[in-house]
């Protein structure tokens, strides 16, 4: 017994040699997330190989905004970066320090970059730590200056010479193999990156692989990019000095924001939009002197803000969320700011602008009287949905949730919805515990399509799934990242998915726009000797392990999620879970979508399928 104390007293010791001090990029690399979230391969539009991109054009971006280049371009070919602008250029003596040195920039300065984005002198630090190859090029008054590394090591540094190129930088990067997995980088997410810039900045234009984007009239023209409804009426759009706003009002439920600091978009909100949602529902209601809901103001509102703010702080190093209280060290708070721009602009629009004012009242009595339709409703469903809770009958739920104020997994959060017991069983017993929610559907959802918000409460299963998700009131209170259909690859299968899309169209569109929904890919094959397993998603990945498996293979087929046993099930919700993302675009008009895919219009569809129909051999 002595002997194993002092075994454990040796393995516990504490003392010197246990207190470690990183060099900064070792601790940049071994500690990613800290500096730009998670990793990701390029499947997402968070993964970090876009927040490298959007880190070093950032600084491009800063450049503009103090009214130096007009043009950016960027060029991505085979998973490598480069970004050129045509700003002022990084002070050659500094090249070094901006790219190698911690806690080294201009921005500490507000002279000399008032409104940044970038923060703290990490961004472009974290980018050389973080690739293989990087290179810096800075051309300023006839001189230039390079300098080339390897994950943060200089591997190369040119005195100053002359060069004939105009002013600016130039950076040139390759996300690092050993940390990032086989990453791609995908067209979508950088182009609504680069419009989300342009949008912003209005007379910036940026070439991304030849391609042109511009804008001209600014959030105007976001809003118009983004929106899947027709407005109700023109959208309204109000400028000033450092704040720009933009709002209209459609057919769709819940309530639709974009948020911008500095041209950066905040994702999850802040100060800033909590703000203006206060302020917007207050001025609508004191103008037409109506004692509304706010609910019934802001319901199908689609609006965007962008303001600036002198050296912003965000929650975040990926700056996703403004903590900010004040627009700067001697200006108003950001919620004064905003609640004065938009009383005076806002009133004003409203009273000169009768059409505008009329269609808008409109929308708030016609929402109001919808929600005292289900009003009756409303509070048995609810304690339903609580009982069923309680009792664990549809929801076996994780213990961290996305609305969790401490902890830095709650972006890892996601509940599975699932038909039947088989299916929720495997999955119940495969997943993780502590992020990974299930929710277990009855047969097929009902089709939802042309139904008022009242079938939400008065249909157990809608109800039921709603406050599971907690977004009755909408999405700030949602408790997982994402939420995942997960249904057998048959055509049972791809019905319960529809029919789910179109629960989630109708009632809560802003689940999809905001990037919440997914499809989880299961293999349809499993094909093993006696020395390897291959799962496979497609015929093409069936056929390689087949090759790659030799002589009499053998081939199994998955019919269905509940045939999979839990044991294998862990490899397929694990850290390589294969998720299509469910997203729009502008062309995705969701009332003429939906009446064509789930109206009454059977014939049409019909000659749709008909046309359209693929048979596939049934592979045993």
């Amino acid at each position: 017994m002595n002997e194993l104390n002092d075994t454990l007293q040796q393995e516990t010791a504490y003392n010197d040699d246990d207190i470690k001090t990183l060099d900064w990029m070792e601790h940049i690399r071994r500690r990613p997330g800290m500096y730009i979230g998670k990793l990701g391969d390029g499947t997402y539009a968070d993964d970090g190989i876009y927040v490298l991109l959007k880190e070093v054009l950032d600084n491009s971006i800063d450049e503009y905004m103090m009214g130096y280049g007009k043009t950016i371009e960027v060029t991505i070919e085979e998973g490598t970066v480069c970004v050129r602008d045509y700003g002022r250029g990084v002070p050659l003596g500094k090249v070094v320090d901006v790219s190698s040195k911690m806690n080294t920039g201009a921005k500490y300065d507000s002279k000399a970059f008032k409104k940044s984005v970038g923060l703290n002198g990490v961004g472009i630090k974290a980018v050389n730590a973080l690739s293989s190859f990087f290179q810096i090029t800075s051309h300023r008054d006839g001189e230039m200056k390079q300098v080339e590394y390897s994950r943060a090591h200089i591997t190369s540094e040119t005195d100053i010479v002359p060069t004939g190129e105009g002013n600016g930088t130039s950076t040139y990067f390759i996300p690092d193999r050993e940390i990032f997995r086989e990453y791609e980088y995908k067209d979508e997410f950088i182009e609504s990156l680069l419009k989300n810039y342009v949008f912003l900045n209005s007379g910036l234009t940026i070439i991304y692989n030849g391609k042109r984007f511009f804008s001209r009239n600014g959030l105007l023209d976001l809003l118009n990019e983004n929106m899947t409804t027709e407005p109700l009426y023109p959208i309204i759009h109000l400028k000033g000095d450092d704040i720009e706003v933009v709002l209209t009002h459609s057919n769709q439920y819940g309530e639709e924001y974009y948020s911008f600091v500095n041209g950066q978009y905040t994702t999850q909100g802040g100060t800033h939009l909590s703000a203006f949602k206060e302020t917007i529902g207050r001025v609508i209601k004191e103008y037409y002197s109506k004692n509304f809901e706010y609910s019934d103001i802001r319901s199908g509102i689609v609006a965007a803000i962008s303001i600036k703010v002198e050296e912003p702080v965000f929650e975040s190093q990926t700056k996703t969320k403004l903590g900010s209280k004040d627009i700067g060290p001697d200006g108003p708070t950001v919620s004064k700011f905003i609640g004065d721009f938009i009383k005076k602009e806002l009133d004003n629009y409203l009273h000169k602008n009768p059409d505008t004012s009329e269609a808008m009242l409109r929308k708030i009595i016609d929402s109001e009287k919808e929600r005292k339709a289900i009003a009756g409703v409303t509070k048995l469903a609810r304690e339903r949905a609580k009982k069923a809770n309680l009792h664990n009958r549809k929801l076996r739920d994780c213990r961290i949730h996305l609305t969790d104020t401490k902890g830095d997994k709650q972006e890892d959060t996601c509940i599975f919805i699932t038909e039947g017991d088989s299916a929720s069983g495997s999955i119940t017993k495969s997943r993780n515990p502590n992020l990974q929610a299930v929710f277990s559907l009855r047969g097929k959802p009902l089709n939802s399509f042309g139904l008022t918000k009242k079938v939400v409460y008065e249909n157990e299963e809608f109800n039921l799934l709603q406050a599971a998700l907690n977004i009755e009131d909408g999405l700030e209170g949602l408790r997982y990242n994402k939420v995942i259909i997960a249904t057998d690859a048959d055509v049972d299968g791809m019905h319960i998915r529809l029919l789910l899309m179109t629960f989630f169209l109708q009632f809560f569109p802003d689940l999809i726009k905001r990037n919440h929904v997914y499809i989880l890919q299961t293999p349809l094959f499993r094909v093993r000797n006696k020395q390897k397993t291959w799962y496979c998603y497609t015929e093409e990945e069936r056929l390689s392990a087949i090759q790659a498996a030799g002589k009499n293979p053998e081939i199994t087929r998955f019919k269905g999620l509940g045939e999979i046993s839990p044991d294998e099930f862990k490899n397929f919700i694990g850290e390589d879970m294969r998720l299509d993302p469910v997203t729009m675009k502008k062309e995705d008009l969701v009332k003429e979508m939906l009446e064509f895919y789930m109206g009454k219009n059977t014939m049409e569809r019909q000659v749709f399928i008909i046309d359209n129909l693929v048979i596939e051999e049934d592979i045993a």
